[in-house]
Order: C-alpha cells, then structure tokens, then sequence
C-alpha cells in the first residue's frame, strides 16, 4: 500500500463531508462514500509534503481517505491499495490435518505467483511443482491466484511461508501456519484399591503431547468439579507439552460406583473427545432393614422377618435380639432370617437385627404386633364384599343393556321386514301390506298372509 494525493479548490470555506475522527492532528479520516463532484490534482501542492510523494492513480477502487485542510483548500490523502500486492491469510491446522494455502492479486500483469516454505525452498512456481513432497498438491493457479493444499501435515510444517510474485520490483506477502499438537487420551492414576468411606482419595490425570498446552477438566458423574492448577511440563527437544492436574475427595457411601472423569479441553479436540473414567469404590457399613414375608401376623399361623443389609462390601454375618428380652422359644433365628412356627400374643414387641460385614455394623428393628384370628376373618368378610359388590353392578349394567336392546329389536323389527319386502320381486303385494298395516283395518291373520 502507499498514499497518494489529491486536493479540491473552493473559492469558499471547504464542505468536506462525514468527516468524524481524528487521526493525529489536523488529520481528519472520513468514512463518506460520497466526495465533492470535482477533483482536480495540483502536482505542485504535493511537494509541500516531500518530492517523492507520488499522486493518486486514476481509477480508485478501494481507498481510505484522510483530509488536511489549510485555508480554502482541501487536501485528501488516498491509502491507495497496489492491485499487483499478494494478499494471503493466516492459517491454523492439527498434527495430521490439511491446511490450504491461498495467495491472490487483485490484477495480473502476467507475473508468475509463488509459494515458499518456511526454509525459503520453493513449493510451488505457478503450476509447476519446485519441491519433491507428496503432501504438497496444487489446489488452484489462475492468472490471480495460486493455492496449494499440504496434507499430514506436522508440528515442523509450522512457521511462515511466503507468496512472491515477480514484478519489477517483486513484491512478497506472508502466512503464518500455526500447527496444533493434539493431546493425548489422559491416564488417571491413584486409584487401586477399595477406600473406606470417610478417608481422602487423590486421583491424578495426565495427557501427553499437547500444543499449545491443553486444560484438563474434572467431573464426578455429569458435575464438574474443581481440582488443583494444571501443571504443564514443556518436553525436550519438542514444541508440546505435558499437562496434569490432581483432585482430591472424601469420599462418602453414596459415592460408591460413582464414575469420576478427566476431559482434556483442546482447540483441536471436540469437548468430550479425548476423556478417562475411573469408577471409585467406597468400603462402607451396611444399611438395615427388616421387612416381613407375610402381610398380617395372625395369631396361631407361621410368620417369618427377613434382614437385608446394604454394604460394601455385603454383609456377611447376622444377628437377633428382643428389645424387651430374650427371643420367644418358638422364635428360630436362621442367618438373615427369623421364624416363628406359630405366633402368639406374646410374641408382641421389637425385634432387632445386626448386621456386620467388616467395615462396620448396622442395625434395624421390626415392631411385631400379632393380631387374633377374627381379624383375617373380618379382612376376608371386607374381601369378599368388595368382590360381590362389583359384581353385582357388572349382573346390573348387564341387565340393563338386555333389555334396551330387545325392546329397540321389537319396535324395528316390522319396518326391518317391510324394507325387506320392497326390495323383492313381490313389491306390490308389500306396498299393500304397509297400507294395510296403517289402516289397522284388516286382521293379523291378513297381516301375516302379505308378510309371508
């Protein structure tokens, strides 16, 4: 790019229009499209700036304007862009990926375009190739534009390469290629054996091979969680680098199976891409309850307690007591279950159950309350009740669907025989029957013999 000069003449004060910030006093930078009608260029008002600044060309296409007023004369100055300048872009790709390099001009004046690499070996000279590298293909070469793709690519492909095209004099232009390092799937280490709930466990995540250097992020089941600072460790004679990251827990019951993960968070991985799980395992006393296999506890029939615990690891040894005394001679306690062959109203009380499975015990009770042989009785009666009761309003619905229907049979049942009758052979005989029907002079005797 360079600047050029113009100026405008007004007998008056100068209407510059949309002129609104200032660059460096009395600089003025105007966004306007639209510029007074008459330009005239003034060679001799540019050499107050310095001989050597040249004049706008004619045809300006793209320009950025700064105007300088003195007096009744405006000067306006053109960042002028040069139609023969390379433009090219920065480009960002991953170890292994593609990246396509891309150089144009606005015009051509038959110049040859060029891409070299970052050793300053040339790649490509319009369509011919320069370099022996398979991984660098033409992708495209017209009069204005010369791209090239470079296929797997590496971390050493990283630098700035250069698009020259050989005018008088040669004009250049750079892309930087930046080449990520993808991060290796983490490790979690630390994490062997059991943990006996209450204690602290500290779980280290580490990855492998990251540029720049990745974030490792935690999550116990779908939460994240907080751990200490990544520590990232630069790897000798190699651009990448080595991150982890540690976090600790006290872990509880509830945490036992739970899922604890480590995600490396990279821009050239998707969120959730490269990841490691670790479930944990919590030692933890049982949990007690004790739940009945019968519904009631009559008095005179068999009833039986069962005790379930839930540990880690499962409890393994059981235990029964009376909270009032001993168990019932009748009462048989066998591991995790309690039996009693006949029940009586003396077996009334609490019942209790230990639980051990090593890590610790647990506890749960059963309050026993035996009821008298009327109550299964009564429960039976309230049964059989209800059962009747539905059935009975079934018999009703029943009954009475019956009888609608046959009473709507009888009273179509004439006209479904005079329809009948109209659509056979015999249709005068069935018009005589209807007429005789509604007079209701004639007999049933009559009736019947025109029906027939």
């Amino acid at each position: 790019m360079f600047f050029c000069l113009l100026t405008l003449e007004s007998p008056q004060a100068p209407q510059f229009p949309s002129v609104v910030s200032l660059l460096s006093p009395p600089f003025f930078f105007s966004h306007s499209p639209g510029f007074p009608p008459r330009f005239a260029t003034q060679p001799p008002l540019h050499t107050l700036i310095h001989p050597s600044f040249p004049l706008c060309r004619r045809s300006l296409p793209k320009f950025t304007v700064a105007a300088l007023q003195l007096s009744f004369v405006t000067f306006l100055f053109y960042l002028d862009e040069d139609p023969l300048q390379p433009m090219t872009s920065d480009e960002t790709v991953s170890v292994g990926g593609m990246v396509t390099l891309t150089c144009r001009v606005a015009e051509t004046d038959n110049s040859s375009l060029q891409w070299s690499n970052t050793a300053q070996q040339t790649l490509y000279f319009g369509e011919k190739r320069a370099l022996r590298d398979n991984r660098i293909q033409l992708h495209r070469s017209t009069p204005t534009e010369l791209s090239i793709n470079i296929s797997d690519v590496q971390l050493s492909d990283e630098g700035e390469y250069t698009c020259s095209i050989f005018t008088m004099p040669v004009r250049t232009a750079r892309a930087t290629v930046t080449v990520l390092g993808v991060p290796g799937t983490p490790q979690i280490s630390g994490f062997e054996n059991p943990v006996p709930e209450g204690e602290k466990v500290t779980l280290t995540c580490t990855s492998t091979g990251s540029k720049p250097p990745a974030k490792l992020r935690w999550y116990k089941g779908d939460i994240e969680v907080q751990g200490r600072p990544d520590v990232v460790e630069s790897v000798p004679d190699d651009p990448t680098y080595n991150v982890s990251s540690e976090l600790t827990l006290e872990v509880t019951a509830n945490d036992d199976d739970t899922k604890i993960s480590c995600v490396v968070d990279h821009d050239s991985v998707k969120h959730g891409e490269k990841k490691s799980e670790q479930s944990l395992r919590v030692l933890y006393a049982p949990d007690v309850a004790i739940t009945p296999e019968e519904r009631m506890a009559i008095e005179g029939q068999r009833f039986s307690l069962q005790c379930s615990g839930k540990g880690n690891p499962e409890p393994t040894i059981y235990s029964w007591e009376k909270a009032e005394g001993e168990l019932p001679p009748l009462a048989k306690a066998d591991g995790a279950f309690l039996s009693f062959s006949v029940l009586n109203k003396s077996d009334n009380g609490m019942y209790i159950c230990h639980a051990d499975n090593g890590i610790g015990k647990g506890r749960g009770s059963y309050t026993l309350q035996v009821q008298d042989t009327t109550a299964m009785s009564t429960s039976s009666g309230v049964d059989h009740a209800v059962i009747g009761g539905v059935v009975a309003v079934i018999v009703f619905i029943l009954l009475c669907l019956l009888i609608v229907l046959g009473r709507y049979l009888i009273r179509h049942k004439g006209t479904y025989l005079t329809h009948e009758a109209k659509g056979s052979d015999d249709a005068p005989d069935a018009d005589t029957a209807i007429i005789n029907a509604e007079g209701g002079h004639s007999g049933a005797e009559e009736k019947k013999e025109y029906f027939i």
